[in-house]
């Protein structure tokens, strides 16, 4: 079975939060739509976010403040940004692992 998911790395991205505690993360926009998407938050400063099949993003260094509060939900809204503008936003599904193995 051949492995065909693009990688990156999202150079710049913010993370917010409303007063009701939900999150929204920015970041820019990429080729193709989201299809099934999902992240998976490792619990310390990295998020795998999957686009697709084909797509996938990594966030790092997430602020140690995000922490808690993306610890404390299942879903996030997704926003990607052509420039200024919204391409197009979407709601993903949030799962935090501790990490499996020790060094």
């Amino acid at each position: 079975m051949a492995n065909d998911v693009i990688t990156e790395k999202e150079k710049k991205f913010n993370i917010l939060q409303n007063g009701a505690g939900e999150i929204m993360f920015l970041i820019s926009m990429r080729l193709g739509g989201p299809e099934n998407p999902r992240m998976v938050f490792d619990g310390i400063n990295s998020i795998l976010l999957y686009r697709s099949r084909e797509s996938a993003v990594i966030l790092e260094n997430i602020n140690p403040d995000a922490k808690v509060p993306l610890q404390a939900v299942n879903e996030v809204l997704v926003v990607e940004l052509d420039g200024e503008e919204v391409a197009r936003e979407y709601m993903v599904p949030l799962r935090t692992v501790k990490k499996a193995v020790s060094a």
